[in-house]
C-alpha cells in the first residue's frame, strides 16, 4: 500500500464499515464468531450416508488439499488422504480415525439452519455490442482501488474498502444503479441479451457465456464494488410482488419479464456489483474462494467466519422435492448472501437443469463439521 493510501486508510475506516468494506451483509451484523457453537459429536451421531456419496464428498473435498497443504491444522491431514484409495471402507477408516465431529448450533441452541442452491449458469450473448446483445459484463475497473484495512488496522482483518480517489479523497465506488446507468472505465469482456442475466450471474459469481459460434466464454468472480449485497427477493416482497414463500430465481425472473419497465427499479435496490475475468474453458466446475474447481453436488459455499474455507462437512438436507441429500461436502467457496452459524449454499453444478434445482433450494438442514483430532478448533467462542 502506498503511504497516501495508508493514511487515506485510517480516515477512512469508519467510512468503510459503513459502506460494507468487503461488499457482503456479513459486516452488517455482530460477528458470527461471537455467536457460534461447535457442539461435541461423535461418529454414530452423523445420519447415514451412501458409499456413493461418501466416497465423491471425500474426492471433493480432497481436492482442497492443494491450498490447505501449508496449514498447520490440515497439513498432516491432507498428506495421508492422499493415499487413501477411493472404496468405502479405506474412506470411512481415514475420515474416524483423522477426524473429530462437531456440531454446528446457533446463538439460540438451534441444529438446523438455511441450505440453498447455486449453479453455473449459461446465457446467450456476444463478444462484441449488437442491437440484441447490449447488456455489459465488466471486468475488473481500471480506477477502483482496494484497501486492505487490516495493514493498519489488524482488528479489521478481513475488511477491504473499494473505492476511487477523487482529488487526494478516497470515496466509495459507484453503486449499482450508478454502474447500469453511467458505465464503468473498464473493459468489456462480453455482452449479454438481458439484464436479468447479468444479475444472476452475479448472484451465482460465475456463469458461462454462450456464444454465436458455439464456443463458450468462461466468466469468473473476480472483485466487487464495496457496497453491501442486498437480495432483490426482498425488495420484491417489500413492493408486495411476492410473498415470501414465493421467491425463488424462476418467480424474479418471470416477474422481471411481465414488468420490463419496473427492472431497473428492481435493479437498482441491490447496490452491489460483481466484476469479472475470463477463465480458461475446461470441463471442471468453477473455481470458488479455495481456487479449486467446484464439484456439482459436494462443494458448498459457506460464512468462513464461521467455518474455515477448506473444511470437511457433514450435510444432511433434502432437495426442493423433499428427497434426502445427506453427504460430505468440501466447503470450497464464500458468497455476500452466506451468513450465518448454520448456513451452506450447494452447488448444483453448471446449465438450465442444475438453475433450477438452485434456484428452489431452500431448505432446512444440518451441519456437522469434520475437525482434524488434536488441533484446536477455530476461534468461535461458545455463548456463555
Amino acid at each position: 500500500m502506498t503511504h497516501s493510501l495508508r493514511r487515506l486508510a485510517g480516515t477512512l475506516a469508519a467510512l468503510a464499515l459503513l459502506a460494507g468494506c468487503n461488499g457482503s451483509d456479513e459486516d452488517k451484523r455482530p460477528a458470527p464468531h461471537a455467536i457460534a457453537t461447535y457442539t461435541p459429536a461423535t461418529w454414530k451421531d452423523l445420519p447415514a450416508v451412501s458409499d456413493a456419496d461418501l466416497v465423491a464428498g471425500f474426492v471433493a473435498w480432497r481436492q482442497g488439499c492443494e491450498k490447505l497443504a501449508r496449514n498447520p491444522v490440515w497439513a498432516a491431514t491432507c498428506d495421508a488422504a492422499q493415499a487413501v484409495p477411493t472404496d468405502p471402507q479405506p474412506v470411512r477408516g481415514f475420515l474416524q480415525e483423522r477426524l473429530q465431529v462437531y456440531g454446528l448450533r446457533s446463538a439460540q441452541d438451534q441444529a438446523n439452519g438455511l441450505i440453498t442452491g447455486y449453479y453455473e449458469p449459461v446465457y446467450r450473448g456476444s463478444l462484441t455490442q449488437t442491437a440484441e446483445a447490449s447488456v455489459p459484463v465488466y471486468g475488473i475497473p481500471e480506477d477502483m482501488i482496494v484497501v486492505d484495512l487490516a495493514e493498519v488496522y489488524p482488528e479489521l482483518k478481513g475488511k477491504r474498502l473499494r473505492g476511487r480517489l477523487e482529488g487526494r479523497v478516497l470515496k466509495p465506488y459507484d453503486t449499482a444503479e450508478a454502474i447500469g446507468r453511467e458505465g464503468v472505465k473498464a473493459p468489456v469482456l462480453a455482452w449479454l441479451t438481458d439484464p436479468m442475466d447479468l444479475q444472476f450471474l452475479q448472484i451465482q459469481g460465475s456463469g458461462r457465456v454462450q456464444l454465436e459460434d458455439g464456443r463458450q466464454l468462461r466468466l469468473g468472480y473476480a472483485d466487487q464494488n464495496g457496497h453491501p449485497y442486498r437480495p432483490i427477493g426482498r425488495w420484491l416482497i417489500e413492493q408486495g410482488e411476492l410473498t415470501q414463500d414465493q421467491v425463488s430465481m424462476g418467480a424474479i425472473h418471470a416477474w422481471a419479464q411481465a414488468h420490463p419497465q419496473r427492472v431497473p427499479e428492481l435493479l437498482a435496490s441491490n447496490p452491489s456489483y460483481v466484476f469479472f475475468s475470463a477463465r480458461p474453458d475446461s470441463n471442471e466446475g468453477p473455481r470458488g474462494s479455495l481456487n479449486v474447481p467446484l464439484t456439482a453436488g459436494y462443494s458448498v459455499a459457506i460464512d468462513r467466519k464461521v467455518i474455515p474455507l477448506g473444511s470437511l462437512l457433514w450435510l444432511s438436507t433434502t432437495r426442493p422435492d423433499g428427497s434426502p441429500v445427506v453427504r460430505p461436502v468440501g466447503a470450497q467457496d464464500t458468497g455476500g448472501a452466506i451468513t450465518g452459524e448454520v448456513r451452506a449454499d450447494l452447488f448444483w453444478g453448471t446449465g438450465p437443469e442444475a438453475g433450477e434445482l438452485a434456484g428452489n433450494m431452500k431448505q432446512q438442514g444440518q451441519i456437522w463439521m469434520l475437525w482434524p483430532k488434536g488441533q484446536p478448533l477455530p476461534d468461535v467462542p461458545k455463548v456463555p
